[in-house]
């Protein structure tokens, strides 16, 4: 059975370099994989990129109101106009994988369609995220992930201080802030940094948002 598999962490806990190399090892044994983000991540256009100078090119732009499972089946038919997707008892689809970068800007229902590609199309789903906000606030769509995924896993990262972090501080102007849109592009305005609980407190004022 095919599964929906989240896999979560910090800002920097490498998500994008781990699925791009989910999407490497699927095509080095000669199978197809789609890869796909959501479009309000305005980074890098329409790549996914790696921190660590790794990018490609999303097969697939995510707007707020797509219907996930279609948009999938639609695409499979592009990849091979011959895939009869329609007989979902058939086995022989021509992708053997669905890759979402930036998966908690997805809505719950989006998680849901993703559900269904996995159940419906027999096509494992793994999607990468990151679980709060800058206030400790889940996201929608990892809040939704979190709860109905096969299969959770945690990329873990480090604080400044060597801990584990967890959560995810939102620097303007090189100043941690506290208030504000729950979606803000890292980038030259607004910058990100994991922290551990310890240090998030400190910085917070010992608030949790």
């Amino acid at each position: 059975m095919a599964k929906l598999y989240f896999r979560y962490g910090a800002m920097n806990s490498g998500k994008s370099t781990a699925l791009l190399q989910a999407a490497f090892n699927y095509e080095e044994r000669g199978q197809r994989v789609l890869l796909a983000k959501p479009r309000i991540d305005s980074k890098g256009d329409d790549l996914i990129v790696s921190r660590l100078g790794v990018s490609r090119r999303a097969d697939l732009l995510i707007e707020p109101n797509d219907d996930v499972e279609q948009l999938f089946k639609d695409a499979v038919k592009r990849v091979d106009h011959e895939a009869l997707i329609e007989t979902l008892d058939d086995p022989g689809l021509p992708v053997s994988c669905l890759l979402i970068d930036e998966a908690q800007f997805l809505d719950p229902v989006q998680v849901d369609g993703l559900m269904r590609v996995a159940v419906d199309c027999r096509v494992p789903v793994m999607a990468y995220g990151i679980r709060t906000d800058f206030r400790t606030r889940a996201f929608p769509g990892s809040g939704r992930l979190l709860e109905t995924a096969h299969t959770l896993e945690e990329l873990k990262t480090i604080c400044r201080c060597g801990s584990k972090a967890m959560f995810n501080g939102r620097k303007v102007d090189g100043r941690f802030v506290f208030a504000g849109d729950q979606v803000a592009i890292d980038g030259l305005d607004v910058t990100y940094e994991s922290l551990c609980p310890a240090c998030y407190l400190r910085e917070s004022g010992g608030r949790l948002h």
